[in-house]
Order: C-alpha cells, then structure tokens, then sequence
C-alpha cells in the first residue's frame, strides 16, 4: 500500500445529512447493534458451556456468530459516534484499519456459510459417513481454511483501494470506508484496481454462493425422497429462512461490488445496512433460535440443570450433530434398518461423540 499521503484525513458523510434524522437512526441503530451483540455472543456462550451442542454445526457457528460480532463492531460504533456527535473525521490510518477488518471478516462469512452448507449436506445425505468426512481435524481445516482466504482476499482488497495516491477532495460519500466511495477519490487511475475488486469479490462471492446453492438444492432432494408431509414442511421452512437470509447478505453485497462504479449512488448506502447492521442482527434467530437443540440447551442452562446425561439419554443422535429436528429427523423413522444399525452400534456412536467434540474457541 504505498499511497500518497497527502490526505491525512477522511470525512464519512453518513447516512444522511438531515439534522432531525440524526437522533432516532441512533436509537435505532443503538438497539439493533445491542441486539446484534447480545444475540451473537449469547450463541457462542450457550455453545461454550452446553455439552450437548459441542457439534461441527455449533462450532462452526461459533465463528460464523464471532464474524458477525467482529464486522459489526468495526463499522456500528464509528458509525453511532458519527450520529450522536457529529465529528464524521476519520484518519487515512484508521480508515485503512476499518476497510481491512471489514473485508476480513465478512469474507469469512462467505466462506463460513458455504462452510455450514456442507455441513448440512453431508449429515442430511450421507448420514453413516458424517463422523469420518466431518471430523474434528476436517472442521478445524475448513474453518483455517475460510480465515486464510479471508485475510489473503483483505489484503488484496485493501491494496487496491489504498494504494493510489489521494490528494484531492477528502469526503467519502458513506458511513464507513468502502471501496468505491474512496476509489473515487484517488487522483490516480483506478480502473484496474477496480478490475482486480469486481474479480475478487465475483470469486468469493459467486464461488460461496454455487456451494450453498447446490448444498441446499442436494438437501431438499434428499428430503423429498424419504421424508412424510409434515417434516417436508418444517424443512421446507427452515431452508426458507436460511436461504432469505443468505439472500439478503449475499444480494446487498452483490449490489455493492459487482457493478460498475459508475451504476453506484445512493442506494448504496441502503444495501450496505443490510449486510453490515441487520443480517448480523438476524442470524443468530435464524440459524439458532429457531432450532430445537440450541431452545433445549438454553432450557437447561436457565434452569441450572446438568447437561451431562443429555448425551448418553439418545447415544445415536449424535451421528446427526446436525440439529436433525429441524432437518427432517422423522425421515429415519421410516428407515427402519437404518434406525435398528443406530441402535445396536449405540455404544461404539457414544465413543464418538465423546471424539467428537469440539473445543470451542
């Protein structure tokens, strides 16, 4: 990054400029960054503290909630100080720091849902197979794996957006530091650094995106296939809530960096809401809540009871780490053989699951 540093300083224009706006959009983005916070952190605590949900699916949870605590933070303080005091000023170092961190994490995301996709796919559609494709060493390596290209990508990203020389206007038309509002203020020729960003983030993005696409897709054969009316249902209906909020994250961010710069306005600054303040806010309900186990878990740690025989009362499930309740888990019960060969090898299943479990970070 050897820009020119002859700007020292960038001025975030914000939201918006209309002064009554200023105090309700604070409020409301307050509350959505407390919930954002509580939600996500709660998540990895429940998970951290509760036996029964120390799974490839709740660990990779984990880092998916700690991505959203992460980019959220980089970008919802700056932006409440901005509403609240109106000093929108902001360093070229710390603007870099902000960009960074940003394309980091949410990166990660991307590949972390793709990551979570499979998950599902493996243990819906190759159920006997789960515990030798998705073991502990596999999770760890994929989750190294999203973070390695993540921080490779960052860089790349930041490169390009910083590294041309910036001497002229100083106001960057957003809330934070993105790269085509502050692209447009390099004096120097930014048509291939904004080349390499629309290539990047087309790899990144369409890449995830074909995983996740072809995991749900694989699921909802499978499902149609074995399982009775009312569990196609809540199927259905948790696929349908995973894939809106996919659909949300993955459109906003679509929108952002794969179209020309100059198609870019003010529009802009409504997608970016979306995939940096309220899908943060929402996931935790909808990959978490919503599912069975993790209502249990909280059930239990609420109420201070012990976990530990929560494992031993059904040794088989733990094949299925998935959260089968929510992904058609009656299916098996119209299996028989396939329930009778869970039953019987229940204890060389509970050997596993003790294997099994993950330390959560």
């Amino acid at each position: 990054m050897g820009g020119n540093y002859t700007q020292p300083r960038f001025i975030l224009l914000g939201i918006t400029n209309t002064p009554w706006a200023q105090a309700p959009l604070f409020v409301l983005f307050l509350l959505i960054y407390i919930v954002t916070l509580v939600g996500n952190i709660g998540l990895m605590v429940l998970v951290w503290v509760a036996p029964s949900l120390h799974t490839p699916m709740y660990f990779f949870l984990t880092h998916f909630s700690l991505a959203d605590v992460c980019y959220s933070t980089v970008i919802s303080p700056k932006m409440l100080t901005d509403l609240l005091f109106g000093d929108k000023t902001i360093s070229w170092l710390g603007c870099v720091t902000q960009f960074h961190l940003f394309a980091l994490f949410v990166t990660a995301e991307c590949h972390l849902l793709a990551v979570m996709a499979y998950d599902r796919h493996v243990a819906i559609c190759h159920p006997l197979s789960y515990v030798l494709v998705v073991s502990p060493r596999a999770c760890w390596q994929l989750v190294a794996w999203c973070y390695l290209v993540a921080s490779l990508s960052a860089l790349l990203y930041t490169g390009c957006t910083f590294g041309g020389s910036f001497c002229g206007p100083n106001h960057v038309d957003h809330f934070f530091c993105d790269a085509s509002p502050v692209l447009r203020l390099a004096c120097s020729d930014t048509r291939g650094c904004e080349a390499a960003i629309f290539t990047l983030a087309a790899a990144n993005g369409l890449g995830t995106s074909v995983v996740i696409l072809l995991s749900y897709g694989r699921i909802l054969h499978a499902v149609l296939g074995t399982s009775s009316a009312p569990s196609r249902a809540r199927v259905f209906r948790t696929c349908a809530s995973h894939l809106a909020s996919v659909a949300v994250f993955y459109g906003s961010l679509f929108f952002m960096y794969l179209q020309p710069a100059s198609r870019h306005g003010s529009r802009d600054k409504v997608a970016s809401v979306l995939y940096t303040v309220v899908s943060p806010m929402l996931n935790p309900f909808i990959y978490s809540l919503r599912n069975r186990e993790v209502k249990a878990a909280l059930g239990r740690v609420l109420i201070h009871r012990n976990t530990k025989g929560f494992v031993t009362a059904q040794p088989w499930r733990r094949k299925f780490p998935l959260g089968m309740d929510d992904f058609g888990s009656s299916s098996l019960k119209r299996r028989p053989a396939l329930v009778l060969e869970l039953k019987s090898t229940s204890s060389i299943s509970l050997a596993k699951s003790r294997k099994f479990s993950l330390p959560i970070p």
